[in-house]
């Protein structure tokens, strides 16, 4: 099993009900990637904030109410392997500078599930090397890309979460092979939530645009994105570079796009994406979101 898992395939029924014991089976979970953007969005009173709190009230009516989030964000990045959130009480990480004091003082209190990132660790397996994904016991927790849209999402922070980091040093296809993984999951009570932009260059923010203005590349590369996505090409996403000067002008560096291809890979043949949040902030940062159900 450790070589079909390394080379990206799905777990088999049978497999995942052996790999993941404390997790109970359920009917399958949708899966969101969620354009985070700026921090400010977290206690802002602005269409993005709003639009989370609306999706959270989804499940548990349109959706199954999840036992476990899995999130995947953009500024969780390490090297040399990947890594989940093993510990029982993660903090709360403010990973930015310059923003007001009421940011800083956001909490997210949300269990940790030391049991279940265990048994995630194991079952998962890293593309091409097939070793497990080690635990993180006391370093992370949840950074800003995880909880500024959790805590809207899910404000009572009573559900277990656990974060999975990125190893930055590997190609876009060995992450997509890992997000293929995770589909397993989905059938048992786990939401998946990819956590980025589709586009997202710092460098050429205007913050005194409005959601209808981006720049001409920003709008060209979100598009054909898009269309990918539409269209059910989620194997071709992890090509994004072959777009040429448009990709490179959207992601100086690819941290931001790499969530997308984990929520992509653990989407079933013929699930339909719904967008939202299909605009910009700042001129450079690709807002829109999907969920696939």
């Amino acid at each position: 099993m450790a070589s079909a898992l390394g080379a990206g395939f799905p777990l088999t029924d049978v497999a995942a009900a052996e790999a993941f014991g404390s997790l109970r089976k359920s009917p399958r979970m949708p899966v969101l990637f969620v354009g985070h953007g700026s921090p400010m969005n977290a206690i802002g009173d602005n269409a993005y904030r709003r639009s989370w709190q609306a999706l959270g009230a989804e499940f548990g009516a349109k959706y199954p109410a999840p036992q476990l989030i899995l999130c995947i964000s953009a500024h969780w990045l390490t090297r040399g392997g990947w890594y989940l959130t093993g510990m029982a009480r993660p903090k709360t990480i403010h990973d930015f500078g310059g923003f007001p004091q009421e940011l800083f003082d956001q909490q997210y209190p949300a269990p940790g599930a030391p049991q279940a990132a265990a048994d995630i660790g194991r079952a998962l397996h890293q593309p091409f090397s097939g070793a497990a994904v080690a635990l993180d016991e006391s370093e992370w927790g949840f950074d800003h890309g995880t909880w500024s849209i959790l805590k809207p999402m899910f404000p009572k922070a009573v559900t277990p979460v656990l974060q999975l980091s990125m190893d930055y040093s590997r190609s876009p296809t060995e992450h997509y092979q890992l997000g293929r993984q995770l589909k397993a999951l989905r059938e048992r009570g786990v939401l998946i939530v990819g956590s980025g932009n589709i586009v997202h260059n710092l460098r050429a923010t205007r913050r005194d645009s409005s959601p209808n203005q981006a720049y001409d590349w920003a709008i060209e590369f979100d598009r054909l994105v898009a269309a990918q996505i539409e269209k059910g090409q989620l194997a071709a996403l992890p090509d994004f570079k072959s777009l040429g000067a448009v990709a490179t002008q959207a992601h100086p560096t690819h941290d931001h796009y790499l969530p997308l291809l984990y929520a992509a890979g653990a989407v079933e043949a013929g699930e339909s994406p719904r967008f939202f949040n299909a605009d910009f902030q700042s001129a450079s940062i690709s807002m829109r979101s999907v969920v696939w159900a």
